[in-house]
């Protein structure tokens, strides 16, 4: 069932506040339908409990998506833009993304939601710099990558060196650590690719 379009916002919107602030497993229907203004009963007119409701806040209202990057005149910096971007997006789903955490290993539906719903191809937009299928990204449109380069696999690294920085070293991410990714990672693994028989 439907609800007021107000009132389904505020409880997503409650949902992703109590999912920073105390996590999945902590947060209760009591507490989400307190912080919206609603009743249980509204709620669960609408979803059958807090799992499906957090599987539709992942699946259809939490943006884990980097906006296109415009061409800056070099692949290099279209790639650095691009992924400071999509660092820049985990920075700010940091504490959404954290307090998902200990229930993908224990609740597969959220698991399915979330890998439904992060990887997908163009979500750092690094695969949009370096892609070669229609729309050609700004790096293709130049004569760049060289050919070889697979943009799925540069993508791939791309987000999993932010994941790793987000997850499991607690560290920035910032602009430097966009451009060490650049430089020290992709650009050399772009190359490498090319130079392969």
């Amino acid at each position: 069932m439907r609800l007021d379009p107000r009132r389904e916002q505020a409880i997503l919107d409650a949902t992703a506040e109590l999912l920073s602030e105390v996590g999945f497993d902590r947060m209760s229907v009591d507490q989400i339908a307190r912080r919206a203004g609603a009743s249980k009963a509204t709620i669960y007119r609408r979803w059958p409990g807090k799992e499906a409701l957090v599987v539709d806040l992942v699946r259809n209202h939490l943006e884990v998506e980097a906006a296109p990057t415009p061409g800056t005149g070099s692949m290099r910096d279209d790639l650095v833009t691009a992924v400071k971007a999509f660092c820049d997006v985990l920075e700010e789903r940091r504490s959404t993304i954290l307090g998902l955490l200990p229930a993908l290993l224990t609740t597969p539906d959220l698991a399915a939601a979330l890998r439904d719903n992060v990887p997908r191809s163009g979500v750092t937009g690094v695969t949009g710099v370096t892609g070669v299928a229609p729309p050609p990204g700004p790096a293709s449109r130049r004569g760049e990558p060289p050919e070889g380069a697979d943009p799925g696999e540069i993508r791939t690294i791309a987000e999993a060196l932010a994941w790793h920085r987000l997850l499991l070293t607690d560290q920035p991410l910032d602009g430097a650590f966009a451009e060490r990714a650049v430089d020290r990672v992709l650009l050399p693994l772009i190359h490498a690719r090319a130079a392969e028989p």
